[in-house]
């Protein structure tokens, strides 16, 4: 008898079936390009095959890219719906004939609505009708102790409710993003007869309103003057900077009469808060608060996050990422994780102090997720050498794991008022006390003391430097990356699997730019037109909505059918809207694609001529790239400078610290980004080629 085990990718298949075989040592086998591997386990013969990824995807049954609105869609090969997928053929087709000699079928792709979906349409349409008798492993690791258990203890069948979610999900995101993508595009198409693609959809568009509505925040705000008093004050010789008690003053005048008023004068020491408080330690990771983590540190973006995240998972190194969950269950044992991470040296002393603890109780949060817990370290240590990404974030994963077991930290804060001539300064130290959690996350966190000298009440102090500063009051920040997938989060649109990736298309789409996301004239007249002719679209709580239904139909509380017949009765008279005013629309989005490909090409100000731009060119003769200068086409200025010709060449949004010449940012594929000077004679760029 064999049983057919269908896998997600090829190294997790490959994990699992030498995890299930007897000896450890399962035959690697092939069929065609697509590598498979025969396992024994107690006297029966498992086939342990991977896909890579989706193989079926949804199609519109009208394939005519000009035609909207349409609401009849099918499951279909990948590679009859998407360019550049014919090897999915191959695939499908090896599944296939793998699946013909099979008596059972196990499904072993990840325990979440996409891993259930994606092998709930392989079992369906490869394997030919499999998926009412298959049994399903589920699993958080791909150590080897899990998966046996797993495939001990395996489940009656694959988890319909989830996969029904699944489906409608993408159902929903195909006819919400295929027609009102269509609209645009075909607007734009017909009115100046160049085809772009011009995307939008279910949650993207909501989420683009959101960088939209801060740009204009932004370009509305008028900032308004106030006042600063600065000052510092003397304390057994040593100076420290002391802050007024009304942080902005709003008058010159004022401002001008408190300065007159302590200019010269001695403090005195009127007040000592002393406040001493016990900070817990963080909770674990669930991908969301990963991201941000890995953001913050690193500046790696969220999808780049949970890249390196899989690729960990893969390689057995922590747990399943695509995890909502703040929680650590007892059934992973913690001291036997522990226990092998004590095999490396930088975490030997850490865990040793974790181990000598009677017991051993996570400080969890608040979210929770039914698939798996929060993010954790396997134990397992790797068996190559990782990449400086794969470590950094690993070695974050780890600590913040032994983090949440620490003691709370114990910190102490100082407030020392100073009356100058009526006038209150503060003066604020702090210090900890008792480390505890911070000694295991002490690489990821700050902790800067500011310690006082001994002080007492009606001490008298000499106060220095006191001065006026005139500031401006500030615009709200611009999302980046961590914070729009923080907006995203609480305000429930998208998924812990798609946030990352819908921010990465607003990037590639050119809606949005730099890592202070500042929206383009293309995104603001996508959001603008959308909002003006179908606000719906845009529309937070419709979407919200939508999410909440999927929800209900994971729960078995709710039909597939129900929610897409409400979602297309939504969206049928927003298409026919958009239909009547294509020509308005198509001229609008034309002239903002001419503009925003314009802009793209812009590198900076000329530094020769100082009134021009340099500007993405190509020579007519030889069809390679070059900056020129916007100002040859008026005849004054004729400055070039060669670019390189492999890779994507966009403005890096600042100077040369060296030579004050714009500076490029490439990406060449696979590759991290670099951000060179234009000007081939710089000193920097010799200094750069000669390491």
């Amino acid at each position: 008898m064999k049983t057919l085990l269908l896998c997600e990718k090829p190294s997790a298949a490959r994990r699992i079936a030498m995890a299930l075989d007897d000896e450890g040592r399962p035959l690697e086998k092939k069929l065609g390009i697509v590598p498979y591997y025969e396992s024994r386990r107690n006297g029966k013969i498992l086939i342990v095959v991977p896909a890579i990824g989706h193989l079926y995807t949804v199609a519109p049954k009208i394939r005519n890219r000009d035609v909207y609105p349409v609401f009849d869609f099918e499951w279909v090969p990948r590679h009859e719906a998407e360019r550049g997928a014919k090897e999915i053929k191959k695939w499908i087709d090896a599944i296939s004939k793998l699946s013909a000699d099979a008596e059972d079928f196990v499904l072993a792709t990840d325990y979440d609505i996409e891993g259930a979906t994606l092998g709930y349409m392989i079992l369906k349409y490869a394997c030919g009708g499999k998926e009412d008798r298959a049994k399903r492993m589920r699993f958080s690791t791909l150590t080897i102790s899990e998966l046996r258990s797993s495939y001990d203890k395996l489940l009656d069948s694959i988890e319909f409710p989830m996969i029904e979610a699944g489906i409608c999900r993408h159902l929903l995101d195909a006819i919400y993003g295929i027609n009102l993508s269509r609209a645009l595009t075909v607007a734009a198409k017909k009115w100046s007869g160049k085809y772009s693609t011009i995307s939008t959809g279910r949650v993207q568009g909501p989420t683009l309103k959101f960088l939209v509505d801060r740009e204009k925040e932004i370009n509305c705000f008028v900032p308004l003057p106030f006042w600063r008093i600065n000052a510092k004050v003397e304390i057994a010789g040593h100076l420290f900077t002391i802050e007024f008690e009304k942080k902005v003053i709003k008058s010159q005048k004022e401002a001008a009469e408190i300065a007159e008023a302590c200019e010269g004068k001695k403090g005195k020491i009127a007040n000592i808060e002393v406040r001493e408080f016990r900070q817990k330690p963080p909770v674990p990771f669930d991908l969301g608060t990963l991201q941000r983590e890995a953001y913050s540190l690193f500046k790696y973006t969220p999808r780049r996050t949970a890249d390196i995240a899989e690729r960990l998972y893969l390689e057995a190194l922590i747990s399943y990422p695509r995890t909502s969950s703040q929680k650590l269950p007892k059934s992973i044992n913690y001291r036997s994780i522990l226990e092998s991470l004590i095999r490396d040296s930088r975490y030997k002393k850490l865990a040793g102090i974790l181990l000598d603890k009677k017991d051993l109780v996570p400080n969890e949060g608040r979210k929770d997720d039914p698939a798996h817990p929060a993010i954790y370290p396997t134990g397992n240590l790797p068996e190559r050498k990782l990449s400086v990404s794969e470590m950094r974030l690993w070695d974050l994963i780890v600590r913040r794991f032994m983090a949440t077991f620490g003691e709370p930290a114990v910190k102490q804060s100082v407030k020392v008022s100073i009356d100058v001539n009526g006038y209150i300064f503060y003066l604020r130290g702090r210090r900890v006390l008792k480390e505890g959690w911070i000694t295991f996350y002490r690489p990821f966190i700050r902790v800067e003391d500011v310690i006082l000298p001994p002080i007492k009440e009606g001490q008298i102090v000499e106060i220095k430097d006191l001065s006026i500063e005139m500031d401006f009051t500030k615009p709200p920040a611009r999302y980046n990356p961590s914070s729009l997938l923080k907006r995203m989060e609480d305000e429930g649109i998208g998924t812990k699997a798609t946030r990352a990736e819908i921010i990465d298309t607003l990037y590639t789409r050119g809606y949005i730019s730099g890592d202070r996301a500042m929206v383009s004239e293309l995104g603001l007249d996508v959001i603008d037109i959308l909002d003006r002719y179908c606000p719906e679209v845009i529309s937070v709580e419709f979407t919200r909505e939508l999410e909440e239904s999927m929800e209900k139909i994971q729960e078995g509380n709710e039909k597939l059918e129900n929610v897409l017949e409400r979602a297309i009765n939504k969206l049928t008279p927003v298409l026919l809207r958009l239909k009547k005013s294509e020509e308005q629309i198509g001229e609008e989005l034309s002239l903002a694609i001419r503009e925003s490909r314009m802009n793209q090409r812009i590198i900076g100000d000329c530094p020769v001529c100082g009134t021009g731009k340099l500007i993405i060119l190509r020579s007519r003769k030889t069809g390679k790239r070059f900056l020129g200068c916007t100002s040859f086409f008026k005849h004054s200025c004729n400055v070039s400078f060669p670019l390189p010709q492999k890779g994507k060449v966009t403005a890096a949004g600042k100077v040369c610290d060296e030579c004050g010449f714009p500076m490029i940012r490439l990406k060449l594929k696979g590759k991290r980004p670099l951000v060179i000077c234009v000007n081939p004679n710089c000193p920097g760029n010799a200094r750069k080629d000669s390491k």
